[in-house]
């Protein structure tokens, strides 16, 4: 359901980089270096990939977290009300959605605290900015 390029394509108007991506251990983000599109494209863009630790609820408690909220709150209401004749168009739905839960919806989850994502977020980049200064 989640697609790497959907997820980089709303990100790409950020003035931040991405350096690490932490995901399940989906066979979806599993693949031979230069085959799998997913390792061309952090090989391309300089990203490191992180698995969660199988069995370890510290994190990969945030990833099923996410999955079963993008369940509850996106794809069930979604193919209830729409028929999608295409991935693409399931893509352009679930983006609206990304930007909705990252920027308007306030999380009540553990570091959050009633924060959007991107106020958590912004926070502690304020934060490591104090701490180290050249950090960009």
């Amino acid at each position: 359901m989640f697609s790497m390029t959907g997820c980089c394509r709303s990100m790409r108007p950020m003035v931040w980089s991405l350096k690490r991506f932490l995901t399940d251990n989906g066979m979806e983000y599993k693949g031979r270096p230069m085959i799998h599109l997913y390792e061309i494209f952090l090989e391309l863009n300089y990203i490191e990939q992180r698995n969660t630790k199988v069995g370890n609820p510290k994190t990969n408690g945030f990833v099923e977290r996410f999955n079963r909220t993008v369940l509850d709150e996106f794809s069930r209401a979604a193919f209830r009300k729409k028929i999608y004749k295409s991935v693409d168009e399931l893509q352009a739905d679930l983006d609206v959605w990304l930007h909705y839960y990252n920027y308007e919806r306030p999380h009540r989850g553990y570091r959050n605290t009633g924060r959007r994502p991107i106020e958590t977020f912004e926070q502690g980049k304020v934060r490591l900015n104090k701490l180290l200064p050249d950090a960009s």
